[in-house]
Parts: C-alpha cells; sequence; structure tokens
C-alpha cells in the first residue's frame, strides 16, 4: 500500500501502526519519528518562514476570509507516487491540508485513491481514528494494541495522582493575540488533574482578550501556541509584549508559567497525547502539594 499523510498526526500514527515503509509522502510539518524527515514532501505551507505569531494570525485570517488556501499540494509528486490512500483531515483548515485542498488533484492521478478524513474532537476521537487508520490499512490488531496501552497508561497516571485541590490551569494555544485551547485539551487536564479555567472541552479552541484571561486567575499557565516546539515556545515567552496585570495572575507571581512541547504532546491529535497528560500530571503533582501546604 502506497500512503500519503497530510497532516503530522496521521504520519505518527502510520509509522505506530508499522507502516513507515509505506508512507511514500508526508507534510513540511511531519517530524516524528525522525525516519519521516526523510520521506518526499507533498503538502506545503502558503505562508512565509519567520513570521511572528501576530503576522501570522493576521495572514490566516485574510487568506482564509479570501476562501484561499493556507497549503498546497505538489501535484506532480503525488502523480509519480500514485497513492492507494491519503490520510487528511476536515477538523481545522489552519492547521492542515484538508478534503477541499486535495479536491481538484484527485482528477489528477492516475488513479483514484481511498481518502479517510479525520476530525477528531475529543480524545475518545482520536483514539477511534487510530482504530480507523489501522481498519483501513489492515493493522486492526496494532491499532487496538495502541489504544490499549494509551488507555492502561491514562489508567496508570490518574492512579498516581496525589489527593489535594486541583490546581486551576490555563493553556494557551497562541499568544499574539492570545488563544485559548480547545477540543482534547481540556479533557487532558482533567485527566492529569487540574481543572481548565477557560477551555471547552470538545469545543475549538477561541480567541480571547488580556483581561478576560487574567481575570480566570489561573494558578499555572501552560503555553502551547499550535505547531511550535518547546524551544520556540520558550523563545516566544520572551518577545511577547504581555500587559502589565499579566503579572498579578498567581500564575505569574509563583513562577508556574510552563513553556511545553506543543507539537509533540498537545496539539497533534495522535497516540503522543497520553505523554502530555503524563507531562501536565507531573507538573500539576507539584503544585497541588505546593497549595496544599499554604492551607495546612
Amino acid at each position: 500500500m502506497r500512503i500519503c499523510s497530510f497532516l503530522p498526526s496521521a504520519t505518527e500514527i502510520l509509522f505506530a501502526l508499522g507502516l513507515g515503509d509505506s508512507v511514500m509522502g508526508v507534510t513540511f510539518e511531519c517530524d516524528h519519528p525522525p525516519e519521516a524527515r526523510g520521506k518526499p514532501v507533498v503538502v506545503c505551507s502558503n505562508l512565509a518562514q519567520g513570521l511572528s505569531e501576530r503576522e501570522i494570525d493576521r495572514q490566516v485570517k485574510m487568506i482564509s476570509s479570501a476562501g484561499q488556501s493556507l497549503y498546497r499540494l505538489d501535484v506532480t509528486k503525488l502523480r509519480e507516487i500514485g497513492p492507494d490512500l491519503i490520510v487528511t483531515q476536515d477538523l481545522c483548515h489552519v492547521c492542515a491540508a484538508s478534503p477541499a485542498d486535495l479536491g481538484a488533484v484527485l482528477a489528477q492521478l492516475p488513479a483514484v485513491p481511498e481518502v479517510i478524513a479525520l476530525s477528531p474532537r475529543t480524545l475518545a476521537d482520536v483514539w477511534g481514528d487510530i482504530l480507523r487508520v489501522g481498519q483501513a490499512t489492515g493493522r486492526e490488531r496494532e491499532a487496538s494494541r495502541i489504544v490499549r496501552g494509551i488507555e492502561d497508561r491514562i489508567h496508570a497516571i490518574q492512579e498516581a495522582r496525589r489527593e489535594g485541590d486541583p490546581p486551576r490551569v490555563l493553556c494557551l494555544e497562541w499568544l499574539d493575540p492570545p488563544f485559548v485551547a480547545g477540543h482534547w485539551v481540556p479533557e487532558m487536564v482533567a485527566l492529569a488533574g487540574g481543572i481548565d479555567v477557560l477551555g471547552r472541552a470538545g469545543e475549538p479552541g477561541y480567541e480571547v482578550d488580556w483581561p478576560a484571561a487574567i481575570a480566570s486567575a489561573p494558578e499555572v499557565v501552560l503555553v502551547m501556541p499550535c505547531g511550535y516546539h518547546k524551544p520556540e515556545v520558550e523563545e516566544e515567552l520572551r518577545k511577547i509584549p504581555f500587559p502589565a496585570r499579566w503579572q498579578s495572575m498567581p500564575a505569574v507571581r509563583n513562577g508556574r508559567v510552563f513553556a511545553v512541547d506543543a507539537s509533540a504532546y498537545f496539539s497533534r491529535p495522535g497516540p503522543r497525547l497520553v505523554e502530555g497528560i503524563a507531562v501536565m500530571a507531573d507538573g500539576f503533582a507539584g503544585v497541588t502539594s505546593a497549595i496544599a501546604g499554604k492551607t495546612a
């Protein structure tokens, strides 16, 4: 089977299923596992490189309002590959190529491939998509094993959680302008032992103004701009012009603003989300102990 992946999370799922040799095309963002970087790139971004968050937001809104795509497909490479299966998504047209991007390309391929469009909104949807891809590729057993392993890991994380008041957590998936993370992230926070103060489980992330974010009074702030790895997030925290009242938040006063690897563990709906839950749980444990110590 010759497979092309139009989103990084699908690439991760395919490799986890043992299908790395069958993956013939990936996106410019596919960087996990490292072997994915050696695959032909068939999906590129129409955004310029090196833009600030503010400029990325401006261009995304401008391109989207004009009805144009943020991505371009390499038709020549796709024709050469002649994929049997294309895995795309229909959840966020900002985050990855979608079926709409593919429509004009299908007629130019030597044969019409099977197309799977993933649209997860919750963790259950993500685990279900792993099973769907496994079924479509004849890897049902491997997919079931992966999902069972994830569920066992989550159970172990919850069993190890410390007693105490859960910390109030603000998850920012963009900083300039600020956006609150949604979809599966609030569930991840809850499973790790926290309370997401603004996120809406199963619903898209949304733009919020700084006064509302500050008024939520989080005890922990997790900074996870979509598409950024941890070193890039740390750099963003040094550059973003936060308002003066940012310093008034409990999380900022107590040094509990954490840069996390969004691409690896939070923004990509794939198997590594369970690692994100574990990262959160480890961080929340220390915060819960500190809060308990202050109130004892």
